[in-house]
């Protein structure tokens, strides 16, 4: 995982049963975990090998064999591994849409506001590369329904802000039909942040998001949203 997701996934607060067998089967010697820092390990690690180009299908099995725990070990922290993505899930979520709060309450700017969203939403792809596997649902292809349901359900509220902000910036401007306008454009603009992250990911994190952005933004939010 890429320091930006490795410094930033929590842990928690108080120590759980399952820590303390982590601590009875690590007496030979290892460093005992601190409260809750196997769960967050378990993620990095996942998070850590989805970030290879190419990475198939990862098993509970390779997973616990790169922490060189059992997969009982694994197990003890998390009831499956739909639960494990299902922390990456959480972390994507609580991170972006912290983001996002944050932008709605520094950027007066409707029009501004809407493509600095766009801007952090591809950086975080950018710099969280794994994270970017499980965001377009290359890495649950064949993992529980409902987590590749729970990342729609993600792009359906980036849509939602950005929906907010174009309307709100074209109201503004004046336009005759801000609500279809704004739905409109907030649907284009989604759809470009999903195919900029795939073609990341596809290409073998190769092509970055990123790239010629405020050219394309340019194009996608036109003068008459400012």
């Amino acid at each position: 995982m890429s320091a930006s997701a490795s410094d930033s996934l929590p842990a928690a607060d108080t120590e759980t049963a399952a820590d303390a067998a982590d601590s009875a089967s690590n007496a030979g010697g290892r460093k005992r975990p601190r409260p809750g820092e196997r769960r967050v390990q378990i993620l990095q690690a996942l998070a850590t090998m989805l970030e290879q180009p190419g990475a198939e299908r990862i098993t509970t099995a390779a997973l616990a064999a790169r922490l060189a725990v059992s997969e009982a070990a694994l197990y003890r922290h998390f009831a499956s591994k739909a639960q494990m993505f299902e922390g990456l899930i959480e972390f994507i979520e609580q991170s972006v849409f912290g983001l996002i709060n944050q932008l709605g309450e520094r950027e007066p700017d409707p029009a501004a506001r809407s493509r600095k969203l766009v801007t952090l939403l591809l950086q975080f792809g950018e710099r969280n590369p794994g994270m970017t596997r499980v965001m377009v649902g290359d890495a649950l292809v064949f993992e529980n329904e409902r987590l590749q349901q729970r990342m729609n359900l993600f792009f359906d509220k980036i849509e939602s802000a950005l929906r907010q902000n174009l309307r709100e910036a074209a109201v503004l401007g004046s336009t005759a039909t801000p609500t279809v306008d704004a739905q409109a454009d907030a649907s284009v603009l989604t759809a470009f942040c999903v195919g900029r992250l795939q073609r990341f990911a596809r290409s073998g994190f190769k092509r970055l998001p990123s790239e010629s952005l405020d050219h394309s933004l340019a194009l996608l939010l036109p003068v008459r949203h400012l």
